[in-house]
């Protein structure tokens, strides 16, 4: 029989390994996420001082476009080693959902929506993830290298579909009338498109690049995302965030929280457990993808609004992050 005293102690160590369960993955949540939201800041004070303006700003957005993207999107597909990892059963069921999601969303919010210029930014905003720079981060700190090989493939293979969505989505909605063979040219001519299929053509023919021209790619890869974020945060107005409130609330909500909810649960029921659950939930629970921005500059849509969400979730994502990580520890999911 447990005596008294035996029970309390282990009542208090099992609380004290709680708290230190939750505190360890806040923080890694924590530490995944503030050094973006710092850079992003460092972006807006650059501006407020004027050594950001608007014509840097605007080069700066063309060099990240056309150039930055497009290596960094190439180095990592290159870097997955597609071939060597796919797990046919499991990309097929990611796809899926990826590409339901989108549907969903497609048909759900122009019911709510009439200004054509902020339905595209919404829809993306509530489907692309950052997953370029968070799921590898998160499925390395959850797995280990063990589940690397899934996320780097899934990267591979989802993000091209989701940018050749998001160029026939923003064209969709648009105020200018469509024009079909122009819309098929941008998508074939867009450079993130570009990036995705050489780096997927390079993983798949297991394409050996010389040593000064991968180094080169990844020193340039290095420099992409502090660029984005800086430039990001100087062209985001923060006084004007209360203007469009009610739509950072709305795609928080749904980006970082129900989708990956939905996605997951399916995920579950399916019987996906371990590194593949881990696998799904960081494609789905990264916040709005920095590229969401540039996209909605370069398509004439309400870019305002898309610098806003990709800051507003970047900004709500450890939270929400941490929320997933620790039930799923909990419920012995991971």
């Amino acid at each position: 029989m447990i005596s008294r005293t035996n029970f309390d102690t282990r009542i208090k160590l099992l609380s004290q390994s709680m708290k230190g369960f939750i505190m360890d993955n806040l923080i890694f949540s924590l530490n995944v996420v503030l050094p973006l939201v710092i850079l992003m800041f460092l972006g807006a004070f650059l501006r407020k001082i004027n050594i950001f303006d608007e014509n840097f700003l605007n080069k700066a957005n063309k060099l990240i476009f056309k150039v930055l993207f497009p290596v960094l999107l190439f180095n990592n597909i290159y870097a997955s080693k597609v071939s060597e990892e796919i797990n046919l059963r499991f990309i097929i069921f990611v796809v899926i959902i990826a590409v339901a999601i989108v549907g969903i969303l497609i048909l759900i919010i122009p019911k709510y929506e009439k200004d054509n210029r902020n339905r595209g930014v919404i829809i993306q905003g509530l489907y692309r993830g950052n997953t370029t720079l968070f799921a590898t981060v998160l499925i390395s700190n959850i797995f280990g290298n063990e589940g690397l090989a899934v996320v780097t493939t899934l990267i591979a293979i989802i993000v091209p579909i989701y940018i050749f969505l998001t160029v026939i989505i923003l064209d969709l909605f648009t105020d200018e009338r469509q024009n079909y063979k122009k819309t098929m040219i941008s998508i074939l001519t867009n450079p993130l498109i570009i990036g995705s299929l050489l780096g997927i053509l390079a993983s798949v023919l297991q394409i050996k690049l010389p040593s000064a021209l991968d180094k080169t790619i990844a020193d340039i890869t290095k420099t992409t995302t502090p660029i984005a974020l800086m430039t990001l945060g100087g062209e985001i107005e923060l006084s004007n965030i209360w203007k469009n409130i009610k739509y950072l609330v709305f795609v928080a909500a749904g980006k970082l929280f129900i989708i990956p909810a939905i996605a997951t649960l399916i995920a579950i029921f399916f019987g996906y457990r371990g590194v593949e659950l881990g696998a799904l939930l960081s494609m789905t629970a990264p916040p709005t993808a920095v590229t969401s921005y540039a996209f909605a500059q370069q398509r004439d849509c309400n870019h305002e609004l898309a610098g806003q969400i990709v800051f507003f979730t970047t900004l709500i994502s450890p939270f929400s992050i941490f929320l997933f990580i620790f039930v799923f520890k909990t419920l012995g999911l991971f």
